[in-house]
């Protein structure tokens, strides 16, 4: 079993920015690859960004392109999600998952991915 702890949601105003953190246990701390999804009310969970093993593949939305980064810190486990230039469309429930299969992709379906977090709430007001 594997556990994802996320934290560093929260609410902010449009233009601020967030640090998202995906804390994982010891069995997913590397040899897996890594993504950010989110979940707006009413809408599919929908991919933010991905990350392989090694953090030298990253991939996004094209909708945060630009404003948001993603990394990795094998040593403790822990992905990340820079969030800058926040928006009101970036409102939702965002959950970090990680990917066992093929550590060296990152995949954009949620069925590409193994195990999921709980989610973190980021809520963006004008």
């Amino acid at each position: 079993q594997v556990h994802l702890v996320e934290s560093g949601g929260g609410s902010v105003q449009a233009g601020d920015s967030l640090r998202l953190s995906c804390a994982a246990s010891r069995r997913a701390f590397s040899a897996n690859a890594r993504a950010w999804f989110r979940q707006a009310p009413g809408k599919e969970r929908e991919f933010v960004a991905g990350i392989n093993w090694s953090g030298v593949i990253v991939d996004y939305v094209d909708s945060v392109k630009g404003r948001f980064g993603i990394s990795r810190d094998n040593a403790i486990g822990t992905v990340y999600l820079q969030m800058n230039s926040l928006k009101p469309e970036d409102t939702a429930v965002y959950y970090c998952a990680v990917d066992f299969k093929l550590p060296n992709r990152t995949g954009t379906y949620p069925s590409d991915y193994d195990y999921w977090g709980q989610g973190t709430q980021v809520t963006v007001s004008t």
